[in-house]
């Protein structure tokens, strides 16, 4: 198969042809048709995830149509158009069984502990556990989406902070975790503030349906959040991964107000000096979060039908996997609106 490969950090992927993947006897080997590019992508990039091993594959987000079945998976058949989650969980531990598949101790995440989707087929272990089927009338870059981003997004204002109608949402930070959130907090019946330092980025939010944006380059984001909101947001989420953006999302909240740090802090920000002073008298609440597990899909799907959400704003760019070189590196700086998702495989 052909496949992107990371053999340096920092370096461009090589274009390699490499074996194609056999399925584990509970997994499937799908033919990907679309994966996103991620900041969490572009932290296995540049050698900031521990996990991740030279050479690799990179890529978490993705779908694709099951070409090959493990003797022991009973859901999933030749043919059948699948999201998986990036978190693949073993569906038979304690953890698992209770609902909690993103902390099971022996999940499988493609991308980071195996190779990942910047190829033409990734394996997909324990299928029966993990895999949704594909909606018939969603395009194939939108559903990438849901295997990270959107997922995340969800887990994070639903599953962890479950935010309210009527509540002020401040979204730091304007990424595809950020527009997620934007797009589904206003499901929800969220008012959303959006912070970013890229005014392009802050005019895509406000056509989208921010309720209010702050560039945190020209003014103290925390407190114009504050003055916006009347006082603080009632949940935050932080979608970089960062220290200064970790402590806006934090005082940006008001009393009794609750933070998801959903950005993955890794490499120099692993660690953070934080406003314990704050989160203490202002009694805080700090949730982290990292995907969602597969078992909510269907809650997801079922908003984004009933309520017509349109997710395709998300997607600005689609690539080639030649391309993805280009778009991690994009990284390194503010990127441009939007989130770019390899769709040609053979380019």
């Amino acid at each position: 198969m052909r496949a992107a490969q990371l053999t340096a950090w920092r370096a461009p992927l090589e274009i390699a042809t490499l074996p194609d993947p056999e399925p584990a006897p509970d997994g499937v080997v799908l033919r990907v048709m679309a994966c996103g590019v991620c900041r969490s992508d572009w932290h296995a990039w540049t050698g900031a995830d521990p996990d991740v091993s030279l050479p690799h594959v990179p890529g978490h987000e993705y779908c694709g149509e099951v070409v090959a079945v493990g003797a022991r998976v009973a859901r999933w058949r030749i043919g059948d158009r699948v999201i998986a989650p990036f978190i693949l969980a073993c569906g038979q531990c304690p953890d698992c069984t209770a609902g909690n598949q993103t902390i099971c101790a022996t999940q499988v995440i493609p991308g980071f502990t195996g190779p990942g989707a910047f190829a033409e087929y990734v394996r997909v272990d324990h299928a029966d556990a993990n895999l949704t089927a594909l909606p018939a009338q969603m395009a194939p870059e939108i559903a990438a989406a849901l295997g990270c981003r959107v997922t995340t997004a969800w887990h994070a204002l639903t599953g962890r902070a479950q935010l309210r109608g009527g509540e002020w949402l401040a979204v730091i930070g304007g990424g595809g975790i950020g527009l997620s959130a934007l797009i589904l907090g206003r499901a929800l019946g969220a008012r959303v503030v959006v912070v970013d330092v890229v005014p392009e980025k802050l005019e895509y939010a406000r056509k989208l349906g921010a309720h209010a944006v702050v560039n945190a380059a020209e003014t103290d984001a925390a407190e114009a959040v504050r003055e916006i909101t009347g006082g603080g947001a009632d949940v935050a989420v932080e979608a970089l991964g960062i220290e200064a953006t970790t402590v806006t999302a934090l005082t940006s909240l008001r009393k009794l107000g609750r933070m998801v740090q959903v950005g993955m802090p890794a490499g120099d920000h692993a660690s953070m000096s934080l406003p314990m002073d704050r989160i203490y008298s202002g009694q805080l609440a700090v949730y982290g979060t990292r995907g969602m597990p597969a078992w909510r899909y269907p809650a997801l799907l079922d908003l984004l039908s009933a309520q017509s959400v349109d997710l395709r704003p998300l997607i600005t760019r689609t690539i080639s996997l030649s391309m993805a070189s280009d778009e991690l590196a994009a990284f390194d700086h503010p990127a441009p609106p939007g989130v770019a998702v390899i769709t040609d495989f053979t380019s």
